[in-house]
């Protein structure tokens, strides 16, 4: 069995269920189609008998042949549109569908996949290449049915006016299959390599866009835009090879018909002599055969849009069919109590020669909070988020309320806490809709949260208050509002657990004072876990694990770990010879 034509009945397969409730358009186009194909042969058939008796004197062929010619195409005319319009209708109808499953399965796949693959090569195929794809195949199976069937009956009627002389015809399609077959196979190879490139471009589109002040700030715009030339110059090398395979097809093909053309063309001379073959035959033959041309071009072409568009959706189809949803369990709980359990838990990350955690055992009790300090690389942030499972375990178990976590509902587990990290991240849409996101909306609750969160001044004071839209990520507002906001949204979810990463690293002094009061109302009767560089936030904690390569090693409260002396102290000193030295600096300016 070929190998690419097992594959595209497979990516057709695949494809196919998109096309379901496309209503009437499938049916619609596969008539249209055959109504023009049909129609076709019409053509030289009205030409035998209007040159051999209709120059022979008489009025009949004077208004049959206009008349029918008349009909002819405004019944090809009619069923044009109609093929068109259905084929749009479907296309769209797929890509939507096929688009919307791509999305959806974003919105749930792994977190691995979001550390494998760049944010612009997963954009470019659900926004791009779904529809460009869509659109290419739906043409090129149009194409192919369409121009399969009018060859066929093509063929049908150069077979019942000179099986001889089509036989000679029929000599050229081995010779077109054969080309087809070998100029689509190098195609498809450079349609990949031109994706890959795409993505590459891409993602350094993308990264300059977002580190567009760190570029400027080291003026490393040459050595940007040599990168990007190299790339845009390797691509433009794949499409010129892309254009040489897709281009060649026509030529060849059109020389091997113009050979057939030509043998037909001797041997009809030939045969007139021997065998009396009429003037009005032998122009609706060729006619005919002429006519055949133009249908195996298109059919020559075709795989040129088949193989790109094949290209363009495989990577949709392999992303959903190759990256399944998050195994989640069954256990749901409207509000935990808050009790979390590790024991024994490992965490090594693919590719790492170490690991991120090393048999980490710990026990938050409800309402407790708990600081988690240590340099950078210790372990903090891995630890945290595998309560939500952002991450997952290597080895080892973690319970919530007794219920190990991959046994709940996802949607369950992740309704327990919030999150407020010191990378912000807001959406475009109002600060209403930053908040809420994705509960229902209250304002009363809205203004609340913005009032604890010390946000409602500024609010107030928008032209179009908490409707006012925010920007790509938030920013129409300063570092500080935009973390403030954050905060904000992590009152309104109310959640039993919270996690504040550095919540008040980008607040002012007074500013800072007015959240920690909210979050420490926010903060009773709930289960918190901060992570802190600075120190000062979390002396009032009940217990403070210290952690380094991956390991706890102290754990305590302030007080217990200060007389201990060991490492906590030291960072505790350290930090507080920091802060001095900067309340002096402050003070001298």
């Amino acid at each position: 069995m070929n190998t690419a034509a097992a594959s595209l009945r497979s990516r057709i397969a695949q494809l196919l269920p998109y096309f379901k409730g496309a209503g009437w358009s499938m049916p619609g186009l596969l008539i249209a189609t055959i109504v023009v194909a049909l129609t076709e042969p019409v053509i030289p058939a009205l030409m035998k008998p209007l040159l051999d008796r209709g120059f022979q004197g008489g009025t009949l062929y004077l208004w049959v042949v206009p008349v029918a010619l008349l009909g002819l195409f405004g019944i090809r005319g009619l069923a044009g549109f109609i093929a068109q319009y259905s084929l749009a209708y479907m296309a769209n109808h797929a890509m939507v569908r096929l688009r919307s499953r791509l999305f959806g399965r974003l919105l749930d796949a792994p977190m691995t996949l979001f550390g494998q693959t760049s944010a612009s090569a997963l954009s470019n195929t659900v926004v791009y290449e779904v529809q460009t794809g869509t659109l290419l195949l739906v043409n090129a199976m149009l194409s192919l049915i369409k121009d399969t069937l009018t060859l066929v009956a093509l063929m049908g009627y150069l077979l019942y006016l000179n099986w001889k002389l089509t036989l000679i015809v029929l000599v050229i399609f081995p010779g077109v299959a054969y080309v087809m077959k070998v100029l689509s196979k190098r195609l498809h190879r450079i349609t990949q390599a031109s994706q890959k490139a795409t993505d590459r471009l891409a993602y350094v589109v993308e990264e300059n866009v977002l580190a567009h002040r760190v570029v400027r700030l080291h003026e490393a715009q040459q050595a940007q835009g040599e990168r990007f030339e190299r790339l845009s110059s390797e691509l433009r090398r794949l499409a010129m090879k892309s254009t040489i395979a897709a281009s060649a097809m026509t030529p060849l093909t059109q020389m091997l018909a113009a050979l057939a053309l030509s043998a037909v063309i001797c041997t009809a001379l030939w045969q007139s002599s021997t065998s009396g073959i009429t003037v009005g035959a032998f122009a609706a033959f060729v006619t005919a055969m002429l006519m055949l041309i133009s249908p195996i071009k298109h059919l020559s072409e075709v795989a040129s849009p088949i193989t790109r568009g094949l290209a363009a959706v495989e990577r949709g189809l392999d992303l959903i069919q190759n990256t399944p949803p998050e195994q989640e369990g069954t256990h749901e709980a409207a509000h935990a109590r808050g009790e979390l359990v590790l024991e024994g838990v490992t965490v090594r990350y693919a590719g790492s020669n170490r690991d991120a955690l090393e048999a980490v055992s710990l026990r938050v009790d409800p309402g407790q909070t708990m600081a988690l300090v240590g340099s950078s690389g210790s372990g903090k942030t891995t630890l945290v988020n595998l309560l939500p499972r952002f991450v997952e375990i290597t080895s080892g178990r973690i319970t919530l309320d007794g219920v190990e976590l991959r046994d709940w509902r996802l949607s369950a587990l992740r309704r327990q806490f919030s999150f407020v990290s010191q990378d912000v991240v807001m959406f475009n849409d109002t600060i209403a809709a930053n908040v809420t996101l994705g509960l229902p909306p209250d304002r009363e609750r809205i203004a609340r949260a913005l009032e604890a969160a010390n946000l409602d001044a500024h609010v107030a004071g928008l032209p179009e208050g908490m409707d006012t839209v925010v920007g790509h990520n938030a920013t129409q507002l300063s570092g500080g509002q935009r973390q403030r906001l954050a905060i904000a949204r992590a009152l309104y979810k109310d959640a039993p657990i919270l996690v504040l990463d550095e919540a008040t690293s980008a607040l002012d002094t007074e500013s800072e004072q007015a959240v920690k009061s909210a979050l420490q109302r926010l903060m009773a009767g709930r289960t918190t876990l901060i992570i802190a560089h600075r120190l000062s936030t979390i002396e009032h904690a009940d217990r403070i694990l210290v952690m380094g390569a991956g390991k706890i090693v102290e754990e305590g409260s302030h007080d217990e770990l200060l007389r201990r002396n060991g490492h906590y102290a030291r960072l505790y000193n350290l930090a507080v010879t920091s802060d001095l030295d900067s309340s002096q600096e402050e003070v001298l300016e």
